[in-house]
């Protein structure tokens, strides 16, 4: 069973994600963990002024998180009535980030999504400080939503990698999952002014090529010196419906991540874009 943990805000954007997630899965036998972190929301009211008070915002704020699951649960069910789909509900007085990864470790979850940007939706960002945060600090695979992005059928994925390093088997199996489910082209991209000559190299995409085997997928290879040109050039001109990227060192995605924020490199993906983590972690 699929397992997928879905943080919410109450947002259009977080219901936005949680429609795609239902529309991408859809296919599959899934348990979905709706989450509601609110430790900040908590904190951020200036109107606290001793514990018995903070004691009973962390009660009010609980209840009213646990109703507004409960309708969200009622709501996504309208939209997607799919038996094999079931929902969990969590409210928890905590940080988003921890929260996320108390459950990803207790349930050995396959995957986040999540929007892009939450409630504060500010236009001029790309991603969200939460987003940026899970991102960087969860250990689980991440697929982000565009804003008002509907879904439609995944046909291309663009995966750019150097082939410097051997990803995880676990996370590999995701992708190549997805794209049998829909018949999906993966389109691995290496971006260099040299062709891939080192054993290094040529082992890991060996190992790509292993792992894909039962699917479709395309070698391809990019001289462009700016490797975010590149990745927007490719996702135009290959009708690519995913953007696939890696965090982990010697990735392209940790050279961006490594900037203040993703913004200013430049990273806006209009498609919905799947991080993988990289790191290790027991199948049960």
């Amino acid at each position: 069973m699929r397992k997928i943990v879905v943080p919410t805000d109450f947002s259009e954007n977080a219901f936005n994600a949680l429609k795609y997630a239902v529309e991408l899965f859809k296919y599959e036998k899934c348990e979905i963990f709706l989450l509601h972190a609110f430790a900040d929301e908590v904190y951020n009211d200036m109107s606290i002024i001793n514990q018995a008070l903070l004691d009973d915002l962390k009660d009010s704020v609980q209840v009213n998180s646990e109703k507004e699951i409960a309708q969200i649960i009622l709501d996504i069910r309208e939209y997607s009535p799919n038996p094999h789909h079931h929902f969990k509900s969590i409210s928890e007085f905590g940080s988003l980030v921890d929260e996320i990864n108390e459950v990803v470790n207790k349930e050995n979850a396959d995957i986040i999504v999540m929007g892009t940007r939450g409630k504060t939706n500010y236009q001029h960002i790309t991603f969200g400080s939460n987003t940026l945060q899970v991102i960087k600090y969860v250990h689980c695979p991440v697929l982000s939503i565009p804003e008002n992005y509907k879904f439609k059928t995944p046909k291309n994925f663009l995966f750019p990698t150097n082939y410097m390093i051997p990803y995880q088997k676990r996370e590999l199996k995701l992708v190549a999952e997805l794209s049998r489910s829909y018949q999906a082209t993966i389109n691995l991209l290496y971006i260099s002014e040299f062709p891939v000559e080192s054993f290094r190299q040529k082992d890991n995409q060996l190992l790509l090529k292993e792992q894909f085997y039962e699917t479709g997928f395309k070698f391809h290879r990019e001289e462009e010196p700016d490797k975010i040109k590149a990745i927007n050039k490719n996702i135009g001109s290959l009708n690519i419906d995913l953007l696939i990227m890696v965090n982990s060192r010697y990735t392209y995605l940790e050279t961006i991540l490594s900037g203040s924020t993703i913004d200013i490199i430049g990273l806006q993906p209009k498609i919905p874009f799947l991080i993988l983590q990289n790191f290790y972690r027991e199948i049960t």
